[in-house]
Parts: structure tokens; sequence; C-alpha cells
């Protein structure tokens, strides 16, 4: 099935935006379901923003926001209520920003067929099981995630590295390997250390972010690697529990470190020990889609938003970046700006357009299953079932130590 891979807004479509003339726009109401809190420094707080951002570039868009979807916060409230309520108010299109919802989305998208439906981080537009009604977009955090692990592997003393992660699936599976294939890689190639030594330890708390009495806490998990041996954590979950407890045992004199997740600004929870963060910019992607519903161009599809490689930072063109934190040594930061540009120079090489940086064979799964012979290119994506991929990864890479499946 072809698929459309966002590589960046235009500057045709920013520059037009510009200029777009001062008169009154006919307002385009848009809703956006967040799970957690709106203001979470992270993965909810990312996805608000880029709901601001789209107000702040589509003439005549505004936003109307539901926080806290989850079986904590909102226990009794439904996907189908939030939804009834925002196109009662008019909104025409309703962005579901979390994995969470991806089921619900689509049995509520063919009750109001005349709304359009984007579910973050799904692909049932790509399988080709969605309403027709409903699309998908998902940054390829993975990239980021590459760029984190090679921060850690630079840094890590101990030789040891704990990553925090939510619930287990294809996403966070992935997202995890990634990591580990960046930090293997920094740990040999900048350092000249073995890679089989370093210890890449996975803890699944069961939820994107703390349930008290349903999941692990985080927090606990945190200070568990800490006391393990583990000297950089990396987060996975959506909110910032990983570097507040790096901050508050880099205080009593510890050398920890860590690498938050999902928003621009979570460094700045505990910015001398943060390494960096990966984190996603939604704003043009959103914009580019709120746009085309507005003016009745949107065609449902399956959208990826990539790194702006020119310039991975940039706000109005990049889909993923990754802020390096203060935490970094200079020289760990010169070797993580050598990497970037290692991993630019791939991406940008059309022979690697369907794949990413290392994620090139030999590879196997923890259970020893090859998935890509040596000098193989793991594709990033392939029709669930027919062949292994990078978005379908079914268990965590060998060399990492973890659970791959929900025990």
């Amino acid at each position: 099935m072809a698929r459309k891979i966002l590589l960046a807004l235009t500057l045709v479509f920013v520059c037009g935006l510009a200029i777009a003339p001062t008169v009154a726009q006919d307002e385009f109401i848009f809703g956006m379901v967040l799970v957690g809190p709106f203001n979470d420094r992270g993965w909810s707080q990312a996805h608000y923003e880029g709901g601001q951002y789209v107000e702040q570039n589509v003439p005549g868009a505004k936003m109307l926001y539901f926080e806290k979807l989850n079986p904590a916060d909102a226990p009794e409230t439904t996907l189908r209520d939030v939804v009834t309520n925002m196109v009662d108010k008019g909104a025409q299109l309703i962005f579901t920003a979390s994995d969470e919802f991806e089921e619900d989305t689509a049995e509520v998208a063919k009750e109001f067929p005349d709304v359009i439906f984007i579910n973050v981080s799904g692909d049932d537009a790509y399988a080709g099981t969605a309403p027709a009604n409903v699309g998908n977009v998902m940054g390829t955090i993975e990239w980021g995630k590459l760029i984190a692990g090679c921060a850690a592997g630079l840094t890590t003393e101990t030789g040891s590295i704990g990553y925090l992660g939510p619930l287990i699936n294809f996403e966070t599976r992935r997202l995890a390997a990634s990591a580990y294939l960046g930090a293997r890689y920094c740990y040999e190639n900048y350092r000249g250390l073995d890679p089989d030594n370093l210890k890449f330890t996975v803890t699944w708390i069961g939820f994107w972010f703390n349930i008290p009495g349903v999941t692990l806490d985080p927090t606990e998990v945190t200070n568990s690697f800490f006391d393990s041996g583990a000297d950089v954590v990396i987060s996975g979950i959506d909110t910032t529990e990983g570097i507040v407890v790096a901050g508050q045992r880099a205080k009593q004199g510890e050398k920890v470190w860590s690498i938050p997740y999902d928003y621009v600004g979570a460094c700045e929870e505990a910015p001398e020990i943060c390494l960096g963060v990966p984190y996603f910019h939604w704003g043009p992607g959103y914009a580019q889609i709120v746009a085309a519903a507005k003016n009745g161009a949107y065609q449902q599809e399956w959208t990826l938003l990539n790194p702006d490689w020119t310039d991975i930072n940039n706000p109005d063109t990049s889909g993923v970046g990754f802020v390096k934190g203060a935490g970094l040594s200079e020289a760990n930061a010169a070797s993580l700006d050598d990497f970037i540009a290692k991993a630019a120079a791939f991406a940008q090489d059309e022979a690697n357009a369907d794949t990413i940086f290392l994620w090139q064979g030999p590879l196997k799964y923890q259970d020893g299953t090859e998935i890509a012979a040596a000098g193989e290119a793991l594709p990033y994506i392939a029709p669930l079932g027919e062949a292994p991929s990078i978005w379908y990864l079914d268990q965590l890479l060998e060399g990492m130590t973890g659970p791959s499946k929900q025990e």
C-alpha cells in the first residue's frame, strides 16, 4: 500500500501561512483528546502545544481539548462522550492523541461519518482496516531514540543503562530497541569499549504513566535502576519521573544522568543532569492536516512526520527533534553531533528511504531469531505477519534485558 511520508512542511506552505491576507477567515473547529494532563511536560503537553501551533498558523482554526481521558482520571468518561460533546460544539476534525484510543477511535468514527478523525501512533489507515474518515499520524521518533541512546552510551561510567518503559506493544519495543542500538554503537565507536559488556535493562511500568495501584511506580523503578548500578536512565513514559528522580539523586552527590521523552522542554526539570531529550513537534504536521481538512482536501492516509535533517530542531519544519542537555560533557556533545551527522547522511540517501540508521543486520530477537542478516536493512514497515519490520517489532533485541511480552 502506498504511503505518504512528510519529511517536513515545505517552505511554500510555511510562507503561504505567513503571507495570508489579514481578512476574516471562516472558523474551523478541531478537537484534541489527550490521555494525560495538558501540562504534563511530556506526551500530552507536546500535543496540546501542537494544537496551539495550529491555531496560530492556520487562519480560522480553533481548538477544543479534553485532557486526562484515562482509567484513573476519568473512569466513567468514554471517547464517545468526549467526541459527542466536541461535535456538538462544531468540531469537524478530532485528533485522538494516544495509542490508547486506537480501537475506540475506529468504532466512534463510524457514528460520525462527516467528521475526520486522526488517531496518533496507530496504523489502521496503513493496514486498510480504518473507516474512511479515520487517518493516522506518527512522528518517526526512532531517530530521536537512537540519538538518546548514543548520548547514554557516551556518558555512562558504570556501563549500565536503565530504560523506563510504559506498557509493552510494537511501538514501545521498537523505541526501546532504537535507544539500545544507539547506545551500543556509540559505546563502541566513540569510546572503543566492548558493546557486549554494556548492560541495557528495560522495566515496563504497565501504562503510559503512573496509575497508583495499577502500574509500577516510575519513581520507585527509577530509584531501583540507580540502586542496581545504572547511572543513566532513559525514559519512555509520558511523564517526567525519570529526570525528577535523577535530579534528586544528583543533589545528594550521586553521579547520575537522565534522558526524558516527548516534550522539548523536559530537560528543564533538572537541566544539570539532563543529557538531552528526543521530542515530538506536532505543530507543522497538524497544521498541514487541519489546513487540508479546512479546504476540503484531506484524504485518508498514514502519515509519518520525520526530522528535517537540515535542522532537526526547526520548529516550523521538523516533526521530531533532539535537544542536547547541559549534562553532556563538551567532548560527548561533539561526538553526539558527529553521530547526528551520520544519521542525517544515512537518512538523506535515497537508498535508505525505507529503513532507519543502525537497523541493519545482523539483528536478532531476544530468543535468537534472526530478523536481518548481515548487511541487510530491516524495513521500517511491512504488512504484519508477512515479514519482520521495525514498526511491528515483535520482541526486544538480543542483548537487551527485560520482557518482550506482557507477563
